[in-house]
């Protein structure tokens, strides 16, 4: 019979033989996997050298070309506005104050002024502000002589409502200082915008600026009321461009929401690349051309066009 000894035995013989092969196998192959990983290590160090060099090389091109747009800029846009107002509307607070200050100052450049700037708040595309919206448009504090569209779109009526009091018609009365101060008094009641500068005045054209997307199940009624707000300062008056960031012309942002609109593109110009001295020289060019109708889409994106034909009569 078979005791306990010999089953401990034959159990601890299994256990060696199984270190013992483990020991040689190891002994074998450690040569060549060690060899393999060391290749491998040396040919991703050699690739990540490689890439170094090449961001490096890019990014000096990247400074260069950039540094070139700057210093051409006031050359290229120079007459194009001569004698025009801009309103800056800045559709939420994400568009850096650098990018601001670049297109307000290339609108100096351009010969134009700036005629006020203003910021959406949150709560001016918010859906649960529609009710007091609905109610400031339909009520008796506007300017007399308002004509809104039919229909009770609180939307149409908002933007229709700033673009008679913040536009100068192409042909026709100017608003009145009063109105203008009015309307953004209400409106800034509701906490749904910000006056920026100190004063507001009648303009030619409408810039309006942004940045990012919107998220969630709202975004496109979000979308929706910033597009309505577009469409009645563009109406209103001689023209208006959307300029944003590279997110705003993706899913949820405003540019992409203008540019996927086949009646808005044609009506709007649209820049995907503000941040960028190429993207703020296509917003002031694209203004010249909303005066005539003529619409593009500018920037970096898919069926974009770099920059808007520069006027012939520009140096």
């Amino acid at each position: 019979m078979i005791d306990f000894r010999y089953h401990l035995v034959s159990l601890i013989a299994v256990f060696l033989a199984v270190a013992l092969g483990i020991v040689i196998g190891t002994t074998q192959l450690n040569g060549p996997v060690l060899s393999n990983l060391q290749s491998q290590v040396t040919a991703l160090q050699a690739d990540k050298r490689s890439l170094e060099n090449r961001t490096q090389g890019l990014q000096g091109q990247l400074d260069t070309s950039s540094a070139f747009e700057q210093a051409v800029a006031p050359a290229l846009v120079q007459g194009s506005l001569k004698g025009h107002r801009v309103l800056l509307v800045l559709a939420n607070d994400q568009v850096a104050r650098e990018t601001i200050d670049q297109v307000t100052a290339l609108v100096g450049k351009a010969g134009g002024t700036l005629g006020g700037t203003i910021t959406l708040q949150p709560a001016f595309s918010d859906p649960a502000t529609d009710a007091s919206l609905q109610n400031y448009v339909t009520g008796p504090g506007l300017p007399a002589g308002t004509k809104l569209p039919a229909g009770g779109d609180t939307g149409k009526m908002l933007g229709a409502l700033l673009g008679q009091v913040l536009m100068v018609p192409r042909s026709g009365s100017t608003p009145g200082s009063a109105s203008i101060s009015s309307v953004l008094a209400g409106l800034s009641a509701l906490k749904v915008l910000t006056q920026e500068s100190s004063s507001v005045v009648p303009s030619d054209y409408a810039v309006v600026l942004t940045a990012g997307a919107f998220q969630g199940s709202d975004a496109a009624t979000r979308n929706a009321v910033l597009s309505d707000l577009v469409t009645g300062l563009d109406a209103a008056g001689s023209g208006a461009v959307v300029a944003g960031d590279a997110t705003s012309a993706g899913k949820g942002g405003l540019v992409a929401v203008i540019r996927n609109a086949p009646s808005l593109s044609a009506a709007v110009s649209t820049v995907d690349n503000i941040g960028t001295a190429a993207g703020q020289i296509s917003t002031v060019l694209a203004l010249g051309p909303e005066t005539k109708g003529t619409s593009g889409k500018y920037g970096t994106g898919q069926d974009t066009q770099p920059v808007p034909p520069v006027p012939s009569s520009t140096p």
